[in-house]
C-alpha cells in the first residue's frame, strides 16, 4: 500500500474511531436523539431476528463498536475494503438520527444540522472511493475475466495440438499400411 493510501485511510478512519469510542462509552448523550429512529428499526430488526436487542442505548453502542472495529481496520488497511462499506452503513442512521435538518424550526440548528449532513455524505463519497480501491492491483472482475481468457486460450491450445497429433497419428498408420511386411 502506497504512503498516500495509507494516510488517506488513516484520515479518513480516524472520525469513526473518535466518535465510535466516546458513544461506546457514553451512549446516553445521543439516545434522545436516536429514539425517533431505533423506535422506527426495532420492529424490523425483532422480525429479522427475535433475540436480538433492541433498546437505544444498546443499538448506540453496537454501531459506536462497529465503527470502532472497521474504523480500525480501514486504518491498517486490514480487509479495508469490506471495512469502508461497513462504516457507510453505519453513517446512514447516525445521519438521519443525529442531524435531520429536515425538523429543525430554529435557522441556526437547521443550518448547523445541514452541515453535518453534507459532512456525512462526504465521509460516505470518501468510503465508497475506498471500497472501490484496489490499491493499484487488478480489481476481481478484471481478474476473473482474464482467468477466463488465459483458460479459454490454453483449452483452444490443447484442442489445436489434439487435432494435430490426430492427424499425425493417422498418417502415420496409413504409412504403416502401406508399407510391405
Amino acid at each position: 500500500m502506497t504512503p498516500v493510501r495509507s494516510l488517506a485511510r488513516a484520515m479518513l478512519s480516524g472520525i469513526f474511531v473518535v466518535s465510535g469510542y466516546r458513544n461506546l462509552r457514553n451512549p446516553g448523550r445521543l439516545a434522545v436523539a436516536a429514539k425517533p429512529v431505533t423506535d422506527k428499526v426495532a420492529p424490523m430488526l425483532k422480525k429479522a431476528h427475535p433475540n436480538f436487542p433492541t433498546e437505544t442505548e444498546t443499538l448506540i453502542r453496537l454501531n459506536a463498536a462497529v465503527q470502532v472495529g472497521a474504523g480500525l481496520m480501514l486504518a491498517t488497511g486490514r480487509f479495508s475494503r469490506p471495512a469502508a462499506l461497513v462504516l457507510a452503513g453505519t453513517l446512514v442512521p447516525v445521519t438521519v438520527a443525529g442531524h435531520p435538518f429536515w425538523n429543525n424550526d430554529d435557522p441556526i440548528a437547521k443550518n448547523n444540522n445541514e452541515i453535518h449532513t453534507l459532512k456525512n455524505l462526504g465521509l460516505f463519497g470518501g468510503l465508497l472511493l475506498a471500497a472501490t480501491d484496489t490499491g493499484g492491483k487488478p480489481g476481481i472482475r478484471w481478474r476473473t475475466g482474464h482467468r477466463i481468457g488465459h483458460s479459454r486460450r490454453s483449452m483452444q491450445r490443447a484442442v489445436r495440438t489434439a487435432r494435430r497429433e490426430a492427424r499425425i497419428a493417422v498418417r502415420s498408420a496409413a504409412t504403416a499400411r502401406r508399407l510391405p511386411g
